[in-house]
């Protein structure tokens, strides 16, 4: 057994030691990151969830599926996409302003983007347009309408917004983008806590307090965010007026997410208070690995500080992957910090971690 691989598996031990904050593990062979990411990809794919197949819980499982499909030599994991899509006739979800069932239209955007076929985008074309014509009544507070109609939850900034910025990618047409960004910041503008570059998970957050008198951040709350402006920097040009802006809100964020790791690489799932939540999690611990190693492989985050912390993370994922490809450690399904069963797992942890090797996987192969 690799030595790397023998400290990744004792990491998810509660017997482990937390290894020293200064130590980088070294970087990984790109083989053996692909490696893991198929098997936990495969697992996933025969171990399917009983969720909606159109809904978020599966649908950001489908983004991760996508980032190995990119970096995968076997055409597998694009053709379990492409049944998904079939199966569902490429229907977003029923509700429709809600940006659970947008997140699903990501993938069909990215299907439409290889293959060409009108039909993967056409129900989704026919939804957005649907919200550009009658737009939806309410405001931000996290209550009756709002929560079905609004982005008024930050985990929706990972759900929607790329998804229409992505239809934007598919169309050309500029509606979809300027919509993604103008409702991302009025989120953004209520949610983010500019003193701790964190966000709330929604208004119920404001006032309320963890056992040690902290504001309450949410780890995979917090985590949903990084990934999406990851997913909006990779489709917002180069000369977009917004985009600086962007980088700013991801740099900010990285900054504050280094201070909070912890010494065995993980997030805790409350992130100001990690003593009276010590349990691993992977969820959020995934897509902030994702987000700081897409961070330093496009040179917005500085390599010698950020890619240890990356691949401390990835350490301590690996450790929660079992030998049959089954991740663990992920939350259950929640909107704020909780404790749980450590053998849990959900799609949206192995989207998370398949986001995280991707990039990984990119770091480690060598230049040609």
């Amino acid at each position: 057994m690799r030595p790397l691989l023998l400290v990744a598996l004792l990491a998810c031990s509660p017997l482990a030691a937390p290894a020293a904050e200064t130590v980088s593990p070294p970087m990984p062979e790109a083989a053996d990151v692909l490696a893991v990411m198929e098997r936990v990809a495969d697992w996933q794919l025969a171990n399917p969830a009983r969720h909606d197949p159109r809904g978020w819980v599966q649908g950001a499982g489908y983004t991760g599926m996508m980032a190995l499909a990119e970096v995968s030599p076997s055409p597998r994991f694009l053709e379990a996409m492409r049944q998904m899509g079939a199966k569902n006739a490429w229907q977003p979800g029923t509700r429709v302003y809600h940006a659970d069932d947008h997140v699903v239209i990501q993938t069909y955007a990215d299907l439409f983007l290889r293959d060409h076929k009108p039909e993967t985008i056409a129900p989704s074309i026919e939804r957005f347009d649907h919200i550009l014509k009658n737009p939806a009544p309410g405001g931000l507070e996290f209550v009756g309408q709002n929560r079905s109609t609004q982005w008024s939850w930050c985990d929706a900034l990972f759900m929607a917004p790329p998804a229409w910025a992505k239809l934007w990618r598919a169309t050309g047409n500029t509606a979809y983008l300027d919509f993604a960004v103008t409702h991302w910041w009025q989120t953004s503008d209520y949610l983010y806590d500019k003193e701790e570059h964190l966000y709330f998970r929604d208004s119920t957050y404001f006032e309320k307090r963890e056992a040690n008198g902290k504001k309450i951040f949410w780890s995979r709350g917090n985590g949903w965010v990084f990934g999406g402006l990851v997913r909006m920097l990779q489709l917002l040009p180069p000369e977009h007026p917004a985009r600086a802006r962007f980088v700013q809100q991801f740099q900010e964020m990285a900054a504050k997410l280094l201070t909070l790791q912890q010494p065995d690489g993980f997030w805790r799932s409350s992130l100001l208070d990690a003593e009276s939540y010590p349990a691993l999690e992977t969820s959020g611990t995934g897509f902030y690995c994702y987000g700081l190693l897409w961070g330093v492989n496009q040179g917005l985050l500085d390599r010698g500080k950020y890619l240890p912390a990356a691949l401390r993370a990835w350490q301590g994922l690996m450790g929660c992957v079992q030998p049959d490809g089954k991740l663990t450690h992920v939350q259950p399904i929640g909107a704020d910090p909780k404790r749980f069963d450590p053998a849990s797992t959900e799609p949206y942890g192995v989207g998370a971690f398949l986001l995280a090797g991707s990039e990984l996987y990119r770091a480690a192969k060598p230049a040609r």
